[in-house]
């Protein structure tokens, strides 16, 4: 599965030279209207050479701009069925929005990340991933602020169903742990942006430590890519109301969603009994549970 034309120079963004940037932004904000301009049209707009576009184009995975233009073009029409399935006259929110346009826009987003994620990410990194972690004697999951929270989260799927897994929230000690690593054990650094020095510095060192290392992140370009094994990347698009932070959460709880499932099947007898297990241990701390385990 592939991203499209859009998804990609979003990914790409970061790692563009300024003229090739220029162009990645015009498209972005105007992707119907790009679709219309010759190669000669769109380097006088944004005010470089048809030079720099054609390397726009390779640099975001195209052989030049007549494949780049037909591409974009199917990935606009998309959009545009997209929307209009959704009652979504354009995904930006506006302030004069209703909570109906808030909660509509929101949810499309949102689903739109999640499928988009789906259809770009690297099967068989995930499947390579989920091997690692469920032959792992350990693992350890990196990230700070929201990102910290996605590593939290799948530490708790993959501890109710019995491996050993570390998710510390302070940074120090994400160091420490990660120093600790070893080969067969598994680090995963996420990461938005792929710039966070703490995890960057973590998954690192579990790197030279000889742990097997993945990367979650937007970015596949980014420098948490040099220290990771393996790669899972999301698709998460930021707007005005919808920063990094916001935008990035759906798209990494998808790919820990992923991950946890393909690693419960490989060890589908195990995970059964403990989900039950762990189920069990957590009912008399509901309400009503006296009453409920009365004969």
């Amino acid at each position: 599965m592939a991203a499209d034309g859009l998804v990609r120079i979003r990914q790409a963004l970061p790692a563009l030279r300024p003229a090739e940037a220029r162009i990645a932004q015009a498209v972005l904000d105007d992707p119907a209207s790009v679709v219309g301009k010759t190669i000669t049209e769109l380097a006088a707009d944004v005010g470089t050479s048809q030079a720099t576009v054609v390397r726009f184009c390779r640099a975001v995975g195209y052989a030049g701009y007549p494949e780049f233009r037909i591409d974009l073009a199917q990935a606009t029409s998309r959009r545009a069925v997209e929307q209009e399935r959704a009652n979504v006259a354009h995904g930006e929110i506006d302030p004069d929005d209703t909570v109906q346009d808030v909660v509509e826009k929101i949810a499309f987003h949102e689903a739109r990340t999640i499928e988009e994620t789906a259809r770009a990410l690297d099967l068989e990194a995930l499947e390579a991933v989920a091997a690692a972690v469920a032959a792992a004697p350990r693992i350890d999951l990196f990230g700070v602020g929201s990102s910290g929270l996605t590593a939290q989260d799948l530490a708790q799927k993959l501890q109710r169903i019995g491996l050993v897994c570390f998710a510390s929230p302070d940074p120090h000690v994400q160091l420490q742990s990660a120093a600790l690593l070893g080969p067969g054990a598994v680090a995963l650094g996420v990461s938005h942006s792929g710039l966070t020095v703490e995890t960057n510095h973590a998954l690192r060192i579990a790197h030279e430590r000889g742990a097997t290392t993945v990367a979650v992140t937007n970015f596949p370009e980014s420098p948490l890519v040099g220290h990771a094994d393996l790669v899972l990347t999301t698709t998460a698009r930021e707007t005005q109301f919808r920063s990094g932070a916001l935008s990035s959460r759906i798209a990494q709880l998808a790919i820990v969603d992923f991950l946890f499932v393909r690693v419960a099947q490989r060890l589908f007898e195990r995970t059964t009994e403990n989900l039950r297990a762990t189920y069990e241990a957590v009912q008399p701390h509901r309400l009503g549970y006296e009453r409920r385990a009365r004969p």
